[in-house]
Parts: structure tokens; sequence; C-alpha cells
């Protein structure tokens, strides 16, 4: 979409009132803004919800992708475009249209290769024929892939395949790989200079992820597009993991919630209380006008 049209859709979401506002304040989802249950609580909701009637320009940024993330903050009436798939895409969350975009070039088939050969059987990400779908081999799948599609069972995109090439189609955009870290560890290794790779374990489950990206995907990069197209001076981020760095690093200001990663902690501009307390809530709450100077 060009430049000009997403500026012009994405100030729509910002009332007069907001329009004096100028700073951005962005939050991770799974170990900040949601509790250990998955879930936004109705304490933060409700302090959101509030804040943004006032002014606060508010969005959130996440791995998930937006059916997930809605599934799970389903509180939050979010007027701006939300950042999902750890910066891929920058999504109208009213429309569901794609604001910001990013897709793989051809070289993701090599990667694909790779993985395969390593017997790494990832779920690939794609829009197909204009629907956005999951793609996996289901008979080659690891426990951990299995645990993770059995929780997305009844989701419209997922798509089953028979063959390696099936994975290929459409228009890629995320890969992911749950699997041993003795397998995994090697190809974060091999790509992580080539594309945005997350290398992590997830905190639910305990399982050892690899995430591979377009190369110019980020939540930094999708928070400063974002930042320029609202018109924003200044950036305020809250976060938990090792994938929220390079939006710690590009911030005005960054709050690391208590249970968060240490390696966070250590850049961030202060350590506020756990998401299972409502860290980031209450520091809003508590500070909105004060931080937003």
């Amino acid at each position: 979409m060009p430049y000009e049209e997403t500026e012009k859709i994405c100030v729509s979401f910002i009332s007069k009132r907001e329009q004096g506002m100028r700073v951005l304040y962005v939050s991770d989802l799974d170990g900040t803004l949601l509790r250990s249950n998955e879930r936004t609580s109705e304490y933060t909701n409700q302090v959101i919800n509030r804040l943004t009637e006032k002014g606060m320009i508010f969005s959130y940024a996440t791995a998930r992708s937006l059916i997930t993330a809605k599934r799970a903050a389903g509180g939050i009436n979010a007027k701006i475009p939300l950042i999902v798939y750890n910066g891929v895409f920058v999504i109208d969350n009213l429309t569901g249209d794609i604001l910001v975009e990013n897709y793989f070039d051809y070289s993701v088939y090599s990667v694909l290769d790779v993985l395969l050969a390593d017997r790494v059987y990832p779920i690939v990400y794609a829009y197909i024929d204009g629907k956005e779908k999951f793609s996996f081999l289901p008979e080659y799948c690891s426990h951990a892939t299995i645990e993770f599609l059995q929780g997305r069972k009844g989701d419209p995109r997922t798509n089953a395949v028979k063959t390696a090439e099936d994975l290929k189609k459409g228009k890629i955009f995320y890969i992911s790989c749950i699997d041993d870290a003795k397998k995994l560890k090697p190809l974060y290794e091999k790509y992580k200079d080539l594309y945005h790779c997350v290398y992590n374990t997830d905190i639910y489950t305990g399982e050892q992820w690899l995430e591979i990206m377009p190369p110019n995907a980020s939540k930094a990069s999708a928070i400063k597009q974002l930042k320029s197209i609202l018109k924003c001076e200044k950036t305020i981020v809250f976060g938990d993991g090792i994938n929220d760095i390079d939006m710690f690093e590009s911030a005005d200001e960054s709050y690391a919630v208590q249970n968060a990663d240490d390696e966070l902690k250590k850049i961030a501009t202060s350590v506020i209380e756990s998401n299972d307390e409502d860290g980031v809530a209450r520091r809003l709450d508590e500070n909105f006008e004060r931080i937003g100077d």
C-alpha cells in the first residue's frame, strides 16, 4: 500500500484530541500485558480503555497473529493499528486491512529446503490466494509442534499439506520451528544475519522456538513507521523477552516487567511490576500524564 494511503488511514484512528498527543505507547503482549493465563485482566482492560478515551495513543506489538492477539486482548478497544507477527505486519484493528507488510523473497525456498534436510518441519505462514494460511506437514511435525497446532483447532488459517513443495505456496511471511534446541540453534546461527530471527523458549510450554522473518521485519521497524504515520515525537514501550530488545533500544523510554528476561532488564529505563500484577496498566494509570510530557 502506498505510504500516502497508509498515512491517511492511520490518521483516521486519531480523534482531534488525540492529535494533540505526541507519545506512542506500545506494549508487548505475552508475559507483559497478558497475565500467565494468556489474557488481559479486567483491570488492564479498564485502564487502557479509559486512558485511550482520554487521548492516549496505545498499541501492542506481538509475535501473535491478529486473530490470536485479539482473542487474548479482546477487552481492549484499541483504536490504532496493531503490530503483529513480530513486526511483519501493521494491521488496522477495525477492518483487518494490512497497512504495513513484509514478505520473503524467493530466497526463502532455500531456507525451507535446509530446514527439511535437517529434519526440522516448520509451520509456514503465507497468503495463499489472498487468504492467510499456516501450512505444515502433519505426519512429520515434532510433538511440540503438534501440541501447538492442537491449540489452534478450528482456526480457518489451518492448512495441512502433503508435500514439501506445498509449503512453498503463496506469499510467505513467517516461519515457526518448534523442536529440540540442538537442531534449532545451528539454524539460528546460520540465518540470524540474513533474516530477522528470534530464538527463545516459550514462556508457557518451555519448548524451544526458532522464528524466521523477512530481514526488514521487526517490532522496532514497525513502531518507527507507526510513530511517523501518527506524527508522534516520543515512544514508550513495555516488554519482557529478548524479542523486545530491538524496540527497547529504539524507544525513548522502555519498561521491563519484573518477570522479564535479565538481558532486557539491563537495557530498560526501569523495571515495573510483573505481568500478573498488571505492571503495564498500573504504570500507565499512575504515570500517564507525567511520562507523557
